[in-house]
């Protein structure tokens, strides 16, 4: 079992940044993927970044990549999102997640989720 809990979010205006954070606990942090998942209102929930703590690597959505970077501290079991240049487009609630697969951009490759946080970008 592994407990998530997203936070960082908050209101911002466009052009600012956020940084949000994901701290796990229970089952060993260093061997899965993390990803981050956003869902506006009335839209599906859309893969964001990945981190892979086997191979050390990342991915990205096309719609973030060069503004949002995704990083983890494996000692402090936590996963961050560094977000950049936010456009009103990129407000949702962002989740955080884990999977046993290598960068997985599917939601239904995620078994563990937590609840959420709130990112609102005004114009």
């Amino acid at each position: 079992q592994v407990q998530l809990e997203e936070s960082g979010g908050g209101l911002v205006q466009a052009g600012g940044s956020l940084r949000l954070s994901c701290v796990a606990a229970g089952r060993t942090f260093n061997g899965y993927t993390m990803g981050w998942f956003r869902q506006a209102p009335g839209k599906e929930r859309e893969f964001v970044a990945a981190s892979s703590r086997i191979t050390g690597t990342t991915r990205y959505a096309d719609s973030v990549k060069g503004r949002f970077i995704i990083s983890r501290d494996n000692a402090k079991n936590t996963l961050f999102l560094q977000m950049n240049s936010l456009q009103p487009e990129d407000t949702a609630v962002y989740y955080c997640a884990t999977s046993v697969s290598v960068l997985p951009s599917t939601r239904s490759a995620y078994n563990y989720w937590g609840q959420g946080t709130q990112v609102t970008v005004s114009s």
